[in-house]
């Protein structure tokens, strides 16, 4: 029982400074979009830095994955 404890302790616990990294890096990639594209008030401007965010996380999140399971087949 401890153990199980310990484990789902470790997860949110990562889950958590995951959140933290991941608000973080919203932070500078808006201020990046607005250097770049300007003020960021319209829905227009929402939507487009939401799309740009969007398909960098699949991107990298494809790109995790591959490198992933190149390591399990080691």
């Amino acid at each position: 029982m401890r153990k199980d404890v310990t484990e789902k302790l470790s997860a949110l616990i990562t889950a958590a400074f995951g959140l933290v990294a991941a608000l973080a890096w919203n932070g500078a990639i808006q201020e990046i979009f607005k250097n770049l594209f300007g003020a960021q008030d319209t829905i227009i401007a929402m939507i487009i830095y939401a799309v740009i965010v969007t398909v960098i996380a699949v991107i990298i999140t494809i790109w995790m994955g591959k490198i992933a399971g190149r390591k399990k087949l080691k």
